[in-house]
């Protein structure tokens, strides 16, 4: 009878081990691919990047330098690892400054706003831009809920034993945490 017992705490510890296991795979698996959904987004704003400079190049006066850097930086994140995803974040942080850079720029050539091309492309940009900040904020998610599992009993003697590693956060670079400067006059009131 003592051996029965035995087998049968034995099978229930194999079984509540493989559970903690798989749901630790799960979990890693559902943050792997709330980043590929980030990949995704950066890969449909850099289709959209050769497009806009075309477009915009018609007008001569625009800022070439603006339009260099946008090509500049869609080359990196191209050519950057997509598991460096601390590399990538900061590139495409960098590319949003310099987008919002052209968005502002065009202000000033009214032809160039009234291109439909141009329209749309910034409609489809814009709307990008929403999906990677909501794809962002959708891996952070995923990550504390794997990096929740790392940390919590039992489950994190599983981990360890598996070499199971903790996920890194998304950050928002500090100068787009700072609240934006707004002047309501001349005297800055």
């Amino acid at each position: 009878m003592g051996i029965i017992i035995a087998i049968v705490v034995i099978v229930v510890l194999a079984f509540i081990w493989i559970s903690i296991y798989n749901r630790l795979v799960r979990s890693r698996m559902n943050t792997q691919e709330t980043w590929s959904q980030i990949d995704v987004q950066l890969k449909r704003r850099n289709d959209l990047i050769p497009n806009l400079v075309e477009t915009v190049k018609g007008y001569a006066n625009f800022e070439q330098g603006t339009l260099e850097k946008v090509i500049g930086l869609r080359n990196q994140i191209a050519q950057t690892p997509s598991e460096n995803h601390a590399e990538t974040m900061a590139l495409s942080d960098q590319m949003t400054s310099s987008l919002k850079g052209i968005f502002a720029v065009a202000e000033a050539y009214p032809d160039l706003k009234a291109n439909v091309q141009y329209s749309q492309l910034m409609e489809e940009l814009s709307n990008t831009e929403n999906k990677i900040a909501y794809s962002r904020q959708l891996f952070n998610s995923s990550t504390a809920a794997y990096n929740g599992k790392l940390q919590t009993f039992p489950t994190n003697m599983i981990a360890k034993m598996h070499h199971f590693q903790p996920s890194q956060f998304l950050e928002t670079p500090e100068e787009e945490k700072a609240a934006p400067k707004v002047s309501f006059g001349p005297d800055g009131k």
